[in-house]
């Protein structure tokens, strides 16, 4: 049987879409899915749109959007080429997403890595402070971990001059230098 593009429309306005659908697919299925594969997709791809362009297709006349401008076979090529291109940018999207998530889950576990090897470091050099007097421990402390100048660790630990506070500081770091050296493991990640 066949059909001019007023009885196509008039078959979808009527419900008579059996022999409507089998006229499209045996006319357009093949033009539409080459199209496709032209455009980068696979047969798969072609098989997938055409459904979905005749889906689209009979709602848009059954909306009356089809004003019949063109030729229903214009016009369903035209269909299923946006279809066909807003698949792509929907697979282009959800690809960069994926690069973007497997670039950044690299990293984010080289962060965690790199975090729980400077809390571990970090762990053991203050075990080894535990084994300086407690004057090492604090005059150590406030300089590497509270950042302060050495004016004010002069003031809080009670020196006589800033001089004193460094010649202090720099015996303490010899003797934790020493500690470290006797302890081979953490000398290598310290230098990592």
């Amino acid at each position: 049987m066949n059909f001019s593009d007023d009885a196509i429309v008039a078959g979808i306005l009527s419900n008579d879409l059996d022999e409507v659908i089998f006229y499209i697919y045996k006319h357009y299925a093949e033009l539409i899915s080459f199209n496709v594969v032209t455009m980068g997709g696979s047969l798969q791809d072609g098989e997938d749109i055409f459904q979905e362009t005749v889906v689209t297709f009979i709602d848009l006349i059954r909306k009356g959007k089809f004003r019949r401008d063109s030729s229903v076979k214009t016009f369903l090529v035209s269909v299923a080429r946006n279809i066909w291109l807003n698949e792509l940018k929907r697979k282009k999207s959800g690809d960069q997403r994926a690069r973007i998530f497997e670039t950044s889950r690299g990293q984010i576990e080289q962060d965690i890595a790199e975090n729980l090897n400077q809390r571990e470091t970090r762990e053991q050099l203050l075990s080894l402070m535990g084994h300086l007097g407690e004057s090492c421990r604090k005059i150590l402390t406030l300089f590497y971990y509270e950042n302060l100048p050495f004016d004010e660790i002069t003031g809080k630990m009670g020196f006589e001059s800033e001089q004193v506070a460094r010649n202090k500081k720099y015996k303490c770091m010899k003797e934790l230098s020493d500690l470290i050296r006797k302890n081979p493991l953490l000398l290598k990640r310290i230098k990592q």
